[in-house]
């Protein structure tokens, strides 16, 4: 390359400008090439694990008092997922409670007052309106090509207005929303009315791609759920999944268990991406963002066994992390509970050592004198 001081003046002053120019772009990119590196790169450069492999998730920090804790909170599992005390309730398949029915077009069999209400919503208010209206526009229609064409009606009308029609078509549309917003608004405010204050908190947390129960108030202990394989995709030795789990790729090694008949605070957030937390028949979705704690309350009205899946596209493994609820009845819920290594609210106060009397100081000298003088 000829030296840019051999040139003449004017090429002199292009060169330099030239120069400058490129120097100005190659900072310009290097600014922005640079964040985006930082950012890219892992936090933690770990060796990736296999794709069908259980994530690992991090132990919270022990308390001090962990050698207190109860020794039920190691039990092993059997392979079947049960442990001491409790055994996975079996799916009901043969009326698909809590899951898609085979040629079925209707929404699933609902276990919640609010599922059921917004069935009924949909089945008697607003199928027979749109049924009403299709066959009335598809009537008018008809009527309009046989009686207006050109053959039945060579010469045609000249009207342009008619006030009773034109009062009938604003009137008839404005009653028809009322009636469908008055159901649609109770059910909405039915939807997010707060949990009362003896519910029972259950927190979902959506990872990449499993989900995380936890039950602050139990102990604070966390139960993770990861999609069982089928016979033929388990590695040798590891749990596969069985009719006793639930249906293909819904089925779960630990279900979020939950009492049934009892108020429950579905609080939901993510560790990592937006996730949702869904199940059908329970007429249950709750978006689950990272940073923030959404919250929902519903109560079940029937023990069994309700399976869904996260509804936001969360990455490649999306469709591989379903939700599998068991609701029991209190009292096997509880057992379950202890089998967890947890405690039942009311029994962590029962368990606590009475506090102290306050210690008496012994009577001096000068104060039993006089007692004794009186006897």
């Amino acid at each position: 390359m000829q030296d840019l001081r051999t040139l003449p003046a004017p090429h002199q002053d292009y060169g330099a400008k030239l120069m400058n120019m490129l120097k100005k772009m190659l900072i310009v990119l290097a600014a922005m090439t640079i964040p985006s590196l930082a950012l890219a790169a892992p936090a933690n450069p770990a060796p990736v694990a296999k794709e069908l492999a259980a994530p690992v998730v991090a132990a919270p920090a022990a308390p001090a008092d962990a050698a207190a804790a109860p020794a039920e909170a190691a039990a092993p599992k059997s392979m079947d997922g049960s442990l001491p005390g409790y055994t996975p309730m079996r799916p009901d398949y043969e009326n698909s409670v809590g899951m898609p029915k085979a040629k079925e077009i209707d929404f699933q069999e609902q276990f919640t007052e609010n599922g059921q209400y917004a069935k009924w919503i949909n089945n008697t208010v607003l199928l027979p309106i749109i049924t009403v209206i299709s066959l009335f526009v598809l009537g008018l229609l008809f009527w309009v090509i046989i009686r207006f064409n050109r053959r039945a009606n060579p010469v045609p009308d000249k009207t342009t207005h008619n006030t009773f029609i034109e009062v009938v078509w604003t009137l008839v549309p404005v009653l028809i929303l009322l009636g469908i917003a008055y159901p649609s608004l109770d059910l909405l405010a039915k939807q997010f009315k707060p949990a009362p204050a003896d519910a029972v908190t259950i927190k979902a947390t959506g990872y990449q791609w499993y989900w995380g129960y936890t039950y602050p108030d139990h102990g604070g202990f966390e139960v993770v759920s990861n999609m069982l394989k089928e016979k033929g995709d388990a590695p040798a030795g590891e749990r596969f999944r069985t009719d006793n789990d639930g249906p293909g790729q819904l089925a779960v090694d630990n279900r979020m268990v939950v009492p049934a008949g009892v108020p429950l605070r579905i609080q939901t957030t993510a560790a990592d991406v937006i996730h949702a937390f869904a199940v059908p028949s329970l007429w249950f979705k709750l978006d689950a963002v990272p940073g923030r704690l959404n919250e929902k309350s519903l109560t079940i009205t029937k023990p069994g066994v309700y399976f869904g899946q996260c509804s936001e596209l969360c990455g490649a493994r999306h469709g591989y992390m379903p939700i599998a609820v068991e609701a029991l009845p209190p009292a096997q819920f509880a057992a379950w509970v202890k089998a967890q290594g947890g405690t039942m609210p009311g029994e962590a106060a029962a368990e606590a050592p009475a506090p102290a009397a306050p210690a008496v100081p012994p009577a001096t000298t000068e104060t039993a004198a006089p007692a004794a003088a009186t006897k």
